[in-house]
């Protein structure tokens, strides 16, 4: 009987680490080349709400995303200015009692300060959609926060998969793989 308690526990406690997105912005952290955040300008001119959702407005969509992007990426301490330009797109924030999930949309575009010049030429889509989540204890504005704070946490991601592929930031280019030098597995 103390088994699939503690089993349950656990998975409870796993789920819930894997939920918050902040966690690790106390820590230290690796640099991201020569990335330092100049300006995070949010808009958020086409806001939809999805679903059976509760109303939010744009300026507090706004204000959620770019506190979570200054908080994200106002640490990294590198030698140029890249600019954040984001538009949040679509939300949903159901109700407590209501089956359905926390979502938030948004694109984005990276600029380099220095050259004036976008380093993605397609907007990058952002999407978050809570699939664990207590809504039971949870505000709107908390739920909002979240969801900003996980979008800010993809972004980092994406931005870190781009200076180790694509040289953004100072990094540099892998070189292309032949397959025909990859041996074999097994």
């Amino acid at each position: 009987m103390i088994r699939p308690i503690a089993a349950f526990a656990g998975l409870a406690l796993w789920l819930t680490a894997c939920t918050d997105a902040t966690r690790d912005l106390d820590g230290p952290f690796e640099p991201m080349g020569d990335f330092r955040l100049g300006y995070s300008e949010v808009v958020a001119p086409n806001l939809e709400r999805l679903l059976i959702s509760r109303d939010a407005t744009q300026e507090e969509w706004i204000t959620a995303v770019d506190q979570a992007m200054e908080r994200r990426f106002g640490r990294f301490e590198g030698d140029k200015f890249y600019h954040l330009g984001i538009s949040v797109e679509a939300y949903s924030l159901p109700p407590p009692v209501v089956p359905g999930k926390s979502a938030l949309a948004m694109r984005v575009t990276v600029w380099d300060d220095a050259t004036q010049q976008k380093l993605n030429a397609e907007t990058k889509v952002i999407s978050v959609i809570k699939v664990f989540e207590s809504r039971i204890t949870m505000t709107r504005e908390q739920q909002i926060d979240i969801l900003a704070a996980d979008a800010a946490k993809e972004l980092e991601t994406w931005l870190r998969e781009q200076y180790q592929t694509q040289g953004w930031f100072g990094g540099t280019v892998a070189p292309p793989v032949d397959p025909a030098l990859v041996p074999p597995e097994g």
